[in-house]
């Protein structure tokens, strides 16, 4: 990267010559205020230099959204840059813009339209006496064509027009900093070195770009914006552009304001346009909301008008400088918890793309580096799209482009939405779970309608794919329609949560009522079965997957889970006496969906009817794998489960190959876990490092950077596990802040594919139990001032007494 930096060099001593400031110990970009900026520096204040290895650059601007553009967001707005000179293009989000639900003409929230007495009846009974049953037929009993479903909406561009700009300028460089969330383009064109920084600022609820030059009175352009949505109202005065307007479908109230500020030269307006002439530096705030409330029935709030005013206003009047440094503090207080070091160097002057191209499978320090630099990015990605007070990451984080997105952008929930948040608590980024919990806690009130209406059950449900307007019902894509072990699912993020942080206050308020009411819904659906008086999940279906049975052994394995956790909660909080005595009964009848069958592999129905030769990317059967944790390692479900994976293959889309890294890594065989994570890289990654299913999808994303931690720090089993999965790709490294459950906090230092020292943090007080390399052959423990450890050791397991705030370091003895 030596050109890149030099570059860099060059404009940051053209700007004011002076270090990379600090403010409160965090480094920033800019620190200085502009009546301190001197003689001679008209664009700005100085440059922090930009961490090589976790920048993604380019040298030439994105011709493709998908593949090229790079994403900032703070997680209700999201923009993807271009970074084309003459005329520059961001195309932007806000994540509640959506077509569809209240207001749709026929929007039924996915409940049946007329009553259908006995209809689950009838087919459990076809499924008891038959075994099977074509995705077809049941759902020509049991679906429904979706009816104002609605799709995620792009809510349009904006557009800076350059005059007498090049297209292809000498010293191109753009660029994606993720350790400062900052998007950057540089160029030289008239004599001058041009810059243009682009930030997405949870704290000021904005989107921020300044355009800049080092010389003076060289930034000249023109900003408009275009939209979509018919009907839209574009108008432009005292340097702000409105965008006002409703979705046609459902009246949804949409709003955004895009204030241009100035530093020297003039600004005018002209219809809904703003220009800016002869400046020596311009910057903006975009802001943007619509009238959408996560509250059932009607799913509307406020007009937005105010909120956004607000929002630009007081941007506005903090200033750049002030709205950067307050963006950086927020942003690296998350994203600096976890360094991932595995040997990697970042080649100079190889952009990101050609990285990606000459990706030989993980053998040299540059291989390493991409991998590094993917498992960063998935950290940065979930930072960018779910912060607390937006919905959660969507199929497309909080990017899209389109008004028809595939699969809406929606909310699938037979894995997607899950994957997306696999990596939040292990990477040390519990705070990106508060959207996914809101989320969950928001379809209860339609889930208990869909609970009562098609299942005529307590509790509350979800199907396969869920919208933001409580869309918990069914529709009628055979393979993809019927999935109500989904609102199971999906409260194992609940109870991940409290495992990790032993929150019980959280636990209480939060996880609880939502567990105990999914409970009541499968207490009241669980069906006997006449092959052996065991309860089990009918009509079941294995997603996306074969026939219809009863008791597919992912459903059993999700509903056994949810069921378990409701009853450990209860007991926890010494609450529902008789719901436990329920509870307990219940789990000893229930089916627990682990078989092993005829050719040693684990079975994906209850009837072996698995196909060695068959290779679909979905692999639903190991949940109790992964995520789950109802298959230990060594045990003969291990070793069928290993079975399965490998009849399965390596092939796969994006998402199902990422799954893959977290099984291989979850079974100790981190070697086959890294062939997995190549596999991605080579086959499902696109230039600017977004998944592809084919098309993009992020949970991908998000479920590689799971499975690399998952190859470095396990505690699922109860124990800490240190490098249960190093790969021999990574003999030396370390990485820091990655996170266990019992709210222990791990740095891990290895050399020659062996654990030479960790620290463990204890954040609550309790037994710390450690397995691994380090403890294994005997060890040293010390406490925060070096003070030795009495352990308990046995059959290669260490037990710390641990005190609330104390580091306890190991180390070989």
């Amino acid at each position: 990267m030596k050109q890149g930096i030099n570059r860099r060099t060059a404009l940051r001593s053209a700007m004011g010559g002076a270090a990379a400031m600090t403010v409160a110990g965090v480094p920033l970009a800019r620190t200085v205020a502009a009546s301190e900026r001197g003689a001679g520096v008209p664009g700005g204040a100085p440059l922090a230099e930009p961490t090589p290895e976790l920048t993604l650059w380019y040298a030439q601007p994105a011709g493709a959204w998908e593949s090229e553009t790079l994403p900032i967001g703070n997680g209700a707005l999201g923009a993807a840059v271009y970074g084309t000179v003459a005329t520059e293009r961001l195309q932007f989000n806000e994540k509640t813009l959506w077509t569809g639900g209240p207001g749709s003409p026929g929007y039924d929230f996915g409940n049946w339209r007329e009553p259908r007495p006995g209809a689950i009846d009838a087919v459990r009974a076809a499924l008891d006496a038959d075994g099977r049953a074509t995705p077809e037929e049941v759902a020509a009993q049991l679906g429904q064509p979706k009816t104002g479903f609605g799709a995620y909406q792009t809510f349009g561009e904006l557009t800076l027009d350059f005059p007498e700009t090049p297209e292809n300028p000498d010293g191109y460089r753009r660029e994606l900093s993720l350790a400062e969330a900052v998007s950057r383009v540089t160029y030289q064109a008239g004599g001058a070195t041009h810059l243009r920084e682009y930030f997405a600022s949870h704290p000021a609820g904005v989107i921020v770009g300044r355009i800049s030059a080092d010389h003076g009175e060289r930034v000249s352009f023109t900003l408009d914006y275009t939209g979509p949505h018919g009907g839209t109202d574009v108008s432009a005065a005292d340097g702000r552009i409105t965008v006002r307007g409703a979705l046609a479908d459902n009246g949804l109230v949409f709003e955004a304001q895009i204030q241009v500020l100035t530093e020297g030269g003039s600004r005018s307006e002209s219809g809904g346009s703003v220009t800016v002439s002869g400046a020596d530096a311009a910057w903006f705030v975009l802001g943007a909301g619509t009238d959408y409330a996560d509250t059932y029935p009607d799913y509307r709030g406020e007009d937005p008008h105010d909120a956004v005013t607000s929002a630009v206003d007081a941007a506005a009047a903090q200033g750049f400088d002030a709205l950067l440094a307050a963006h950086l503090a927020d942003h690296q207080a998350l994203f600096d918890r976890v360094r991932l070091d595995i040997g990697q160097q970042m080649p100079a002057d190889q952009p990101t793309d050609a990285l990606l191209a000459a990706y030989g499978g993980g053998g040299s320090p540059a291989d390493r580096a991409l991998e590094a630099l993917f498992f960063a990015y998935g950290r940065y990605l979930l930072i960018a799209s779910s912060r607390p007070g937006s919905l959660p990451a969507n199929l497309q984080g909080v990017w899209n482009e389109s008004t028809a997105p595939p699969w809406s952008a929606d909310y699938h929930v037979n894995i997607n939405l899950q994957m997306n948040y696999w990596p939040a608590h292990i990477t040390n980024l519990a705070e990106t779970t508060e959207p996914l919990h809101a989320f969950i806690d928001a379809l209860r009130a339609p889930g208990r309608e869909s609970a009562a209406q098609i299942f005529a059950s307590r509790g509350w449900v979800v199907g396969n794919e869920i919208n933001p307007y409580g869309f918990t019902g069914l529709h009628d894509w055979a393979t993809s329609f019927w999935f109500p072990e989904a609102g199971a699912w999906l409260t194992r993020h609940l109870w991940d949560h409290y495992r990790f942080t032993q929150d019980t206050v959280f636990l209480a308020d939060t996880a609880y009522p939502m567990l105990r009411e999914i409970a009541e819904f499968w207490l009241d659906n669980l069906h006997t079965d006449p092959r052996d008086g065991l309860l089990v999940v009918s009509p079941s279906y294995s997603p996306e997957h074969g026939d219809f049975t009863a008791g597919a052994a992912m459903s059993q394995q999700i509903v056994r889970e949810a069921l378990t956790h409701t009853l450990t909660a209860a007991e926890t909080l010494g609450v529902d006496p008789e719901l436990r005595d329920q509870l307990a009964a219940t789990l000893e009848q229930l089916d627990p969906g682990l078989r092993i069958g005829s050719w040693g592999q684990l079975q994906e129905w209850k009837e072996d009817l698995d196909d060695p030769a068959n290779d679909h990317r979905h692999v639903s059967h190991l949940y109790a794998l992964h995520p789950g944790n109802q298959i230990a390692p060594g045990t003969p479900e291990a070793a069928a489960a290993e079975v399965s994976l490998n009849a399965r293959g390596d092939g796969g889309t994006g998402w199902s190959k990422a799954w893959k890294i977290n099984f291989w890594a979850r079974l100790r065989d981190g070697d086959h876990a890294h062939v997995m994570l190549a596999q991605q890289l080579r086959e499902s990654t696109l230039p600017n490092l977004w998944d592809t299913h084919p098309p993009f999808q992020i949970d991908g994303n998000f479920g590689a950077t799971s499975g690399i931690a998952e190859m470095l720090v396990q505690s699922h089993h109860g124990e800490v596990e240190l490098l249960p999965a190093l790969p021999g790709g990574w003999p030396d490294g370390s990485v820091t802040g990655l996170r266990a459950v019992g709210d222990v906090t791990v740095d891990i230092e290895w050399a020659d594919g062996r654990p030479v020292q960790a620290v463990l943090t204890a954040g609550h007080e309790g037994t710390i139990r450690v397995r691994g390399g380090l403890v294994a052959a005997g060890c040293r423990v010390t406490d925060t001032d070096g003070t030795p450890t009495i352990l308990n050791a046995t059959d290669g397991v260490v037990e710390i007494p641990a005190v609330a705030g104390r580091s306890y370091t190991i180390t070989p003895r």
